[in-house]
């Protein structure tokens, strides 16, 4: 059985609003060139061009079967390299601790409708 993860401290509203929460569309995806638990993520995410984000989902997820799909992204994340690879944003995903203190089963939040990319998640 897993365990719960105690909650943080809470966030002012105002603090909460400082996140820019998208909807993006996987447009490629592939493994990570220089790492092994990390996939390499094209995005659709309403703007020209789009952007790259690095995820650490190659264990949970086939590249191939996120074609397509919706997710959530912070776009306002301050880009960073990871093991050579820019990476512009973090796609939201949950997860779980197994009560080994392991980690458990990571999945990416889905939208369960299309929406245009870029939407403001609120």
């Amino acid at each position: 059985m897993a365990s719960t993860p105690e909650p943080l401290q809470s966030v002012s509203f105002e603090q909460f609003t400082h996140l820019d929460l998208r909807i993006a569309t996987i447009t490629s995806a592939e493994p990570h060139p220089n790492a092994d638990r990390l996939l390499k993520i094209q995005l659709d995410d309403g703007t020209e061009g789009g952007r790259q984000v690095c995820a650490g989902i190659k264990t949970w997820y086939d590249p191939d079967d996120l074609v397509g799909t919706q997710v959530v992204i912070v776009a306002n994340l301050e880009p960073r390299t990871i093991r050579g690879e820019i990476s512009q944003g973090m796609i939201m995903a949950a997860s779980c601790t197994g009560e080994d203190g392991t980690k458990g089963e990571v999945r990416v939040l889905r939208v369960d409708q299309p929406m245009p990319a870029g939407a403001k998640v609120s």
